[in-house]
């Protein structure tokens, strides 16, 4: 292990449970990664290891498209054991949780998706949602898959003006 505030694989474990329990939802093994690696003492192949003995221990479940969710049992004994993780550690982790929770709380209220037409065309549905209701859901016919790809694109990368200059066009005599 490197330099950090990380002993050992048990508090591995108490991080990769800290963790599971305040993201809103199950992360790839990648997003698990990133954020248990904020402490300089962690490895990866020391991450694997703790990872996958959290699903055998039934702390930890594993979802269809292989994300990572915390269990009751991995709850409870996170609760247990967080006063354990040095403090400068749940900082830092506190830290990228809130970042990556107000990443997947926007990848859920901006929507987009192409669907394949019988003709050869495509549907384009884009819906932006703020934390209570849907504010806007819009379906376009395009060409090409290539269009509608673009369009869901450029949709993502600015809802809300889309939705404003939407708004005063509709507006507009």
């Amino acid at each position: 292990m490197g330099n950090g505030f990380i002993r050992d694989k048990l508090e591995i474990k108490f991080l990769i449970l800290y963790i599971a329990a305040r993201v809103m939802e199950p992360l790839p093994l990648e997003g698990m990664q990133e954020l248990t690696m904020c402490d300089d003492a962690i490895d990866y192949f020391d991450f694997s290891v703790c990872l996958a003995d959290l699903v055998k221990t039934e702390h930890l479940y594993l979802t269809e498209d292989n994300k990572y969710g915390i269990t009751p049992k991995g709850l409870k004994n996170s609760e247990i054991c967080e006063s354990s993780l040095p403090y400068s550690v749940r900082m830092r982790a506190e830290k990228n949780i809130a970042a990556c929770n107000k990443e997947l709380r926007r990848r859920a209220q901006v929507q987009g998706r192409v669907v394949p037409r019988e003709n050869g065309t495509y549907t384009v549905e884009l819906s932006l949602a703020d934390d209570v209701d849907n504010v806007m859901r819009l379906q376009l016919m395009v060409a090409t898959e290539e269009m509608a790809g673009d369009l869901v694109t450029r949709f993502r990368t600015n809802p809300e003006k889309i939705y404003a200059n939407l708004v005063e066009i509709l507006y507009n005599k």
